[in-house]
């Protein structure tokens, strides 16, 4: 556990997965294909270390999934409680994302935002990221 303030951020474990999906419903914008118990515990299984979450008086307050595959950082589901906006806790996560980065040898964090999410926009410039226009994000949901 990594102490903030008042405010701590540690990796996600199994015992999480149905707060950090009900979480996601609350605090996220839009949904994905994987947002569902066997994909979160896929990827708690895969790296244990990836999905992070922000707490305040053990309460869950913000997540951020900080991905490695050994070449690079991603960034995902970075969310917010709307109550508790605005009170540098998205930043303490990212923080906590790059110093996990920087220790695995990444060198460039890459983060997926809607673009229709300006709020979102914002506080990633804030925290020093900046958009790549002269790249598109292409996707493809794959199916079993």
């Amino acid at each position: 556990m990594r102490p903030m303030s008042d405010l701590s951020i540690r990796a996600a474990d199994e015992r999480d997965i149905d707060q950090v999906l009900a979480f996601w419903r609350e605090a996220a914008e839009g949904t994905s294909v994987s947002d569902d118990r066997e994909g979160v515990a896929r990827l708690i299984a895969r790296d244990p270390e990836a999905l992070l979450l922000a707490e305040r008086e053990g309460h869950l307050v913000g997540t951020v999934i900080a991905g490695w595959d050994g070449w690079r950082c991603s960034l995902y589901r970075l969310a917010v409680l709307p109550s508790q906006r605005r009170r540098g806790i998205s930043r303490a996560l990212l923080a906590a994302a790059e110093e996990r980065f920087t220790a695995l040898g990444g060198r460039r964090g890459d983060a997926m935002v809607l673009d229709e999410n300006e709020r979102a926009h914002r506080a990633w410039q804030a925290a020093g990221y900046t958009p790549q226009p002269q790249w598109s994000r292409w996707v493809k949901t794959l199916t079993p």
